[in-house]
């Protein structure tokens, strides 16, 4: 049971409080959480930490593209009714960010962890999870991550053999071949949207047969597992065949698959998917994403959409026409440099809607929306766009760091 033991040396807490310390000063001077930096500090002072502090408590791993931040904050709540967890949860995913988090969580039982895709393999090494939560994997900011089958093919090699519980999205080709090195894999039908990354299959390159929602390789036989959790409407199906409703503030079919991966995961650790679903309805925003926040008189609700399967699940949530569109694109190395990820998005989706384009590389978006033959106009900046918009609820859409520049400039 956590807190029972101190299981930190003398170096250890040294480097923690070197490392909050450094944080203190970092949120001081508005440098932002401080956390990614004094997990810095404190892995220099101790490279073992992550471990030590991970060796007390319960932990559970979220990795995906798209959806971890909200799973692991929905994943989280869940299992606050088992005992106090401790979370990174505003999404500093790398190991400073996660060493930062633990170090703040000395009575936890359980650590629910969102972390990057590059990261999880190491991650789990240090860890020892108890749990690991893999969701989907599409194309992400292309100059750096490399192409998705490396990605699963790393997730793939890290998780052999791990005693972990692995819950994977069976929806999704590349996750199943990554998380087949398992023993233990509990599948979830979570669906998959995006489908653009998965036509060939991930074990020998043949063509992928997707009839209905099945899938199949006609060359290897690679196949589709049979689930035993699975997002059916607005219920979760657990593995006897219950119907749970799902109930959240969230938006969207999406955050619908996201609660049911999340109820898998409440499950291994002994709560209830009633009891874990209720739970999630209290999540209202995830590190702002869904807020609707006042602005210049108007309410602009505030949507992150990092990738093209990202913006496809944000297009079917959005007010239906002639709502308002704000799109808002930035190329910082956040984000990844590349924005030739804005020709896999289909903006014919946002046919009715009065669209304002906003960013850093709002040309670059408006040369795509001028070939999606949409209508739109660019604007300076937030305050001109909001101002041209007409009445509605207007929908703010935008990459990560986009999203952060608007939550500055809303106060939110």
């Amino acid at each position: 049971m956590a807190g029972n033991s101190d299981p930190l040396t003398p170096r250890a807490k040294l480097a923690v409080t070197a490392g909050k310390a450094v944080a203190a000063a970092s949120r001081a001077a508005g440098r932002g959480s401080g956390s990614v930096i004094g997990g810095r500090v404190a892995l220099k002072l101790d490279p073992d930490l992550l471990a030590r502090l991970a060796q007390n408590l319960d932990v559970v791993l979220v990795s995906a593209t798209n959806g971890k931040t909200t799973t692991t904050r929905l994943i989280a709540e869940a299992l606050r009714a088992a005992g106090p967890v401790v979370s990174n949860a505003l999404g500093a995913n790398m190991p400073a960010g996660i060493t930062s988090a633990l170090a703040g969580g000395s009575d936890a039982k359980f650590g629910v962890i969102e972390v990057d895709e590059k990261y999880l393999a190491g991650v789990a090494r240090d860890t020892s999870p108890k749990c690991i939560a893999l969701l989907n994997l599409s194309r992400d900011q292309l100059d750096r991550a490399a192409e998705t089958r490396m990605l699963a093919e790393n997730w793939r090699e890290g998780l052999a053999g791990s005693k972990a519980v692995v819950v994977a999205n069976c929806d999704d080709p590349l996750v199943v071949w990554a998380a087949s090195s398992s023993p233990n894999v509990i599948w979830v039908a979570a669906g998959q949207m995006w489908k653009d990354d998965a036509w060939s299959c991930p074990s020998c390159g043949g063509v992928m047969q997707r009839p209905g929602d099945d899938w199949f390789c006609g060359e290897c036989g690679f196949r589709r597992p049979t689930p035993t959790w699975a997002l059916s409407g607005d219920h979760v199906l657990d593995p006897h065949g219950s119907a749970w409703p799902i109930h959240l503030q969230l938006p969207g079919r999406a955050n619908k698959a996201n609660a049911a991966s999340s109820a898998a995961v409440a499950a291994v650790f002994g709560v209830p998917p009633q009891v874990a679903l209720e739970r999630m309805y209290q999540v209202q925003a995830v590190a702002g994403r869904y807020d609707v926040v006042q602005f210049q008189n108007r309410d602009l609700r505030l949507l992150l959409a990092k990738n093209p399967a990202g913006w496809l699940e944000t297009f079917s949530l959005i007010d239906p026409p002639p709502a308002p569109v704000i799109l808002s694109v930035n190329a910082r190395g956040a984000d990844g440099t590349d924005t030739s990820w804005l020709w896999d998005v289909d903006y014919t989706r946002l046919t009715g809607h009065p669209i304002f384009v906003i960013g850093d590389r709002k040309l670059d978006l408006a040369v795509r929306l001028e070939v999606a033959n949409q209508h739109f106009q660019v604007c300076d900046n937030l305050d001109q766009a909001v101002q041209m918009c007409p009445p509605g609820r207007i929908e703010v859409i935008a990459n990560y760091t986009a999203f952060q520049d608007l939550r500055r400039r809303v106060g939110n």
